[in-house]
């Protein structure tokens, strides 16, 4: 891509200000980075303030929690192990052996009963969100199975993710906890936490040093404060979701610390689009030099997993947990055909993007998305909670389209 003008860049700026302009109603503060296939920040902006009531404005430096954008990076990771041997995306003996709880987990019903899975579960499984596993504030009947104690998928315990499948696997696509379960391979093959394999072969190898699953003092220091907006739009302060990897300190209590592949990432989120950055530049950091995938496995993260469920965006997630997730109808509206990665969605859209460009969230409402054709990534960051918030999905919009128009 060529460089965006001046005029683009003063539009991406208004666009972020604006959105943050009303403190009570609008959104509280936001980064936007942009980025081509060299590794360039085309643009990086920090809008509004830290978090709803702060003096403090947000900067470029503010840590936020990224949730499931963390599952794009663990799937590099367990690309990284597959190019290797070290894991087989086919092969469901492995995934038992390494996680023989997985061997035991049953389906559950509508009736509320459990019934045995008709196969095993494979990484490809666990990778494209066919395995069956769902989340507690997505699924009705998972949230109701669970009560009266609830799943919590954010306590940094690995019981909850010890859950019933909702679907038979290979049988439909359903969101959850299934790339929890790939990072607990990762961990097993190697003998290592997920949070240091991922410093040692992807952080570390591109330059990063503000993102981590256990955040380091300075990255603490320097967190945006989570927010909530009530149905009638006004926001207020809340506690962090994910509170435990905040709070340990002893070496006993962070090795007890469940190290969740499918959300328990905090980033700068400049840091976290040069791995974008990498992607687009087929496996390769254009910043670093390093390599973290060949070509070929780049690819095949990119290449449709589930044709077989081509409407899988148009069934509609319910907000089982209305303080976490709005309802989301359709997951992303376009007129373009929807797939499915090796951790992410695939569909092209209205803004200008290409067919197949890759994209996805985090809860707290952050989205990125990278186009290898075009040759341009981004990010949108807030932390404002439940997930879906209309203000935040328009500005992601607005964004896109604008870099596009000004690519055009």
């Amino acid at each position: 891509m060529g460089q965006l003008s001046t005029e683009t860049l003063r539009a991406l700026q208004q666009r972020a200000d604006s959105a943050c302009a009303d403190q009570e109603s609008g959104i509280p503060g936001c980064v936007v980075v942009v980025v081509d296939r060299n590794g360039k920040e085309q643009f990086a902006y920090a809008a509004g303030q830290r978090g709803y009531g702060s003096s403090e404005r947000m900067t470029l430096d503010n840590i936020f929690w990224i949730a499931s954008c963390t599952k794009m990076v663990v799937g590099i990771a367990c690309m990284q192990l597959v190019e290797k041997g070290v894991l087989a995306l086919d092969d469901s003996n492995q995934v038992e052996m390494l996680c023989p709880e997985l061997k035991e987990v049953k389906v559950l019903q509508d009736d509320g009963t459990l019934v045995e899975k008709n196969r095993g579960i494979t990484l490809r499984m666990l990778l494209s969100h066919t395995s069956g596993f769902g989340y507690a504030f997505f699924n009705e009947k998972l949230r109701d199975y669970s009560k009266p104690i609830g799943y919590d998928e954010f306590s940094g315990h690995i019981h909850d993710m010890l859950q019933p499948l909702v679907k038979q696997p290979g049988e439909g696509w359903e969101y959850g906890v299934g790339i929890d379960w790939a990072g607990v391979m990762i961990e097993r093959a190697t003998n290592g936490s997920l949070n240091n394999y991922l410093h040692r072969n992807i952080f570390e190898p591109l330059g990063l040093k503000n993102i981590s699953m256990m955040p380091s003092a300075s990255m603490k220091a320097n967190l945006a404060y989570m927010n909530q907006r009530a149905p009638d739009g006004q926001l207020s302060p809340r506690d962090h979701l994910l509170r435990r990897p905040l709070i340990v300190s002893s070496p006993e209590d962070i090795k007890g610390c469940f190290n969740s592949g499918g959300a328990g990432c905090f980033a700068k989120p400049q840091e976290y689009c040069q791995i974008l950055a990498a992607l687009l530049n087929d496996g390769t950091s254009p910043t670093s030099g390093k390599t973290l995938l060949q070509k070929e496995t780049v690819d095949e993260m990119f290449r449709n997993q589930i044709s077989k469920f081509p409407n899988f965006g148009t069934q509609g997630i319910p907000p089982s947990k209305p303080d976490l997730t709005n309802p989301i109808p359709n997951l992303y509206p376009s007129s373009t055909p929807q797939g499915w990665g090796l951790t992410f969605m695939l569909t092209g859209g209205a803004t200008g993007r290409s067919l197949g460009t890759g994209h996805w969230a985090g809860l707290p409402n952050l989205w990125w998305w990278c186009d290898r054709e075009k040759g341009v990534a981004g990010m949108v960051c807030s932390q404002i909670l439940p997930f879906a918030d209309a203000q935040i999905l328009g500005l992601w919009l607005d964004v896109e389209r604008a870099v596009y128009d000004g690519l055009a």
